[in-house]
């Protein structure tokens, strides 16, 4: 019977953690805007870590920008990971952008656009 937790999942949950906390505090760039950590998938051998990011208030460039900064910093995150994480390796850090939240916020526009104007039955 397999673990319901198992250790990749709790790796992936605490890097989230941690990630946030050092982007938040410790990361000084001034060309990063409001990035969110959404999402962290480590492959089974924990060799590399997907961070899935958002970023708002930002356009397409902005957002581009941005996952462009994020991975070029990603060795000194991932220096001042293995300082707060207990593990022997940590995972090579690639960032990706997360387009749910913007998916999310479309489909919210066309939900409040039908309620306003709710379709008529002429048929």
């Amino acid at each position: 019977m397999a673990k319901e937790y198992g250790r990749k999942d709790r790796v992936s949950s605490q890097m989230q953690k941690e990630l946030s906390f050092i982007l938040q505090r410790e990361v000084d760039d001034p060309r990063l805007g409001f990035v969110t950590i959404n999402e962290v998938e480590v492959t089974r051998d924990l060799a590399v870590a997907k961070v899935y990011v958002t970023v708002l208030n930002a356009d397409a460039d902005g957002k581009k920008a941005n996952l462009k900064v994020l991975n070029e910093l990603a060795p000194q995150i991932r220096h001042l990971l293995a300082k707060r994480m207990r593990l022997r390796h940590i995972a090579e850090l690639r960032f990706h952008y997360d387009d749910s939240f913007d998916t999310g916020m479309r489909v919210a526009e066309l939900l409040s656009e039908v309620a306003k104007n709710p379709p008529t039955d002429e048929g």
